[in-house]
């Protein structure tokens, strides 16, 4: 029997089950050092976009800067 990729998530998550969170917990996770991290490094990863840059979509004709 096959399924479309839409009815296989649909059983999967009618017994519960999500790729998205895990069953339980790694067992050397560190929990001091993740909070230290988000503190100091996701800042800086998580900057915000600019609202507006000269791009284009196409690969032949690229905007000018």
């Amino acid at each position: 029997m096959e399924y479309p990729l839409a009815g296989l998530d649909l059983l999967l998550h009618r017994i519960g089950w999500s790729v998205q969170v895990p069953s339980r917990k790694a067992t050397e996770r560190d929990e001091a050092r993740i909070a230290a991290w988000k503190d100091e490094q996701w800042p800086v990863i998580k900057r915000r976009r600019r609202t507006w840059a000269p791009g284009s979509a196409s690969r032949t004709r690229p905007a000018r800067a």
